[in-house]
């Protein structure tokens, strides 16, 4: 992919967010499906939101400057939760041609964990934790560890570890917080594996810590301080080697060597100084460059050999929220938005009015130049990461 161009937006949606009930609606992040047929997005009226990609991944003109006055295609599936979602994530095995695999999860305010069929809408599972009180609490993080059979849920100070094909109450639970009073405390608000099958997990928490954990037994071994703010966003580099974290009103991304583990390798900036709104980034497939938003509208690009800034391009007039690379085609996705006060006027009569433009509270698909010599390869490439995805897939008995 060339980032040295500006991409230019393919597909663009909106309208589908401002319909909701809540007049205050906002988009709050979104995710490809491992396949990338889809992405699901989270926004404010407690949805996530699915919409599947085009057969042809996407018009070869695109919109350019334009913002389209309505949606390119409506979304094929909408999922209710009972309140505010505070994670999710999907199956990392899901193939859009194996139903049983279509699965993401979910974390939301005063639930358990929820496990939906992407393909139906349908609610499979539940798992559920509860706090001494005997009273069900809601996990503020999830993710499912790299052979997919086992759900981490990040809560207050502890980590709990769920069977996927035992849902209930079941579960490991391991404090983050010893006895010394060493580790981290606090509300566990991110995790991420290793991509290398090192059993590696990052946990970042509100307590501004990021603790790096041994999969298999939840052995601590070692804390990173340095983020300004509660961490919101880990990631992993795709060999494993380093480790990039972000913070809430923190306006740096920090690169960490797993290798050395106690030095900052260096700072990649973006404008969330003022903003206690999660912005999460993303790595792109080849693992050179990341992409990362902020409360000015601007995507940023970053060489991650070097750390240098290589380009930037405007995605939104508000907050970009998220931005994801899809899995192997040049495209990225992006959400935009944050919670607006609106300013009563006497004569207004609809005193919760809230008057967007096209490009403010939206999701849009963004196509990048590559060139002859990268069409060949990724042609090549996506056919053998193709038949390795089936094998994973068939080689795993999984019942979600």
């Amino acid at each position: 992919m060339r980032f040295d161009v500006s991409p230019y937006r393919t597909h663009h949606f909106s309208k589908q967010f401002r319909a909701s009930r809540n007049p205050n609606n906002f988009l709050k992040g979104l995710k490809w499906s491992p396949d990338g047929s889809c992405f699901l997005a989270s926004s404010e009226d407690n949805t996530l939101t699915l919409f599947y990609l085009p057969q042809d991944g996407g018009d070869s003109n695109g919109y350019g400057v334009t913002i389209p006055e309505e949606d390119s295609y409506g979304a094929s599936l909408v999922v209710n939760e009972g309140e505010s979602v505070y994670d999710f994530c999907w199956y990392p095995y899901m193939s859009v041609s194996d139903p049983l695999t279509c699965v993401f999860a979910t974390t939301t305010r005063d639930h358990p964990i929820h496990l939906w069929d992407s393909s139906s809408g349908e609610l499979r599972c539940t798992y559920r934790a509860y706090d001494a009180m005997d009273e069900i609490t809601a996990a503020f993080s999830i993710g499912f560890n790299p052979g997919g059979n086992k759900i981490y849920a990040g809560y207050n100070s502890s980590i709990r570890v769920f069977d996927l094909h035992r849902p209930g109450r079941d579960f490991g639970q391991y404090s983050t917080l010893q006895k010394n009073k060493e580790g981290q405390a606090g509300m566990l608000s991110t995790l991420a594996f290793s991509p290398t099958n090192s059993g590696m997990l990052a946990v970042g928490s509100y307590g501004q810590s990021t603790g790096i954990y041994r999969e298999d037994n939840m052995e601590l071994l070692y804390v990173l301080h340095g983020q300004e703010g509660g961490v919101t966003h880990v990631q992993f580099s795709k060999d494993g080697n380093y480790l990039y974290t972000g913070g809430r009103k923190d306006p740096y991304i920090l690169c960490w060597d797993m290798r050395k583990s106690v030095e900052i390798v260096y700072k990649l900036y973006r404008a969330t100084e003022n903003t206690n709104q999660r912005v999460f980034f993303d790595i792109d497939p080849c693992g050179r460059h990341l992409g990362t938003g902020g409360q000015d509208g601007l995507v940023h690009m970053y060489d991650l050999q070097t750390g240098n800034w290589v380009s930037g391009y405007q995605a939104a007039s508000d907050t970009v929220n998220a931005f994801s690379f899809h899995p192997y085609l040049p495209m990225a996705a992006t959400s935009s938005g944050h919670r607006r006060f609106a300013i009563p006027d006497d004569d207004d009569e609809d005193k919760n009015n809230v008057e967007l433009k096209g490009d403010e509270n939206c999701v849009s698909l963004w196509s990048f130049y590559v060139t002859s010599e990268e069409n060949t390869s990724d042609e090549h490439n996506n056919g053998l990461a193709s038949n390795s995805h089936n094998l994973n897939v068939t080689g795993e008995e999984e019942n979600a």
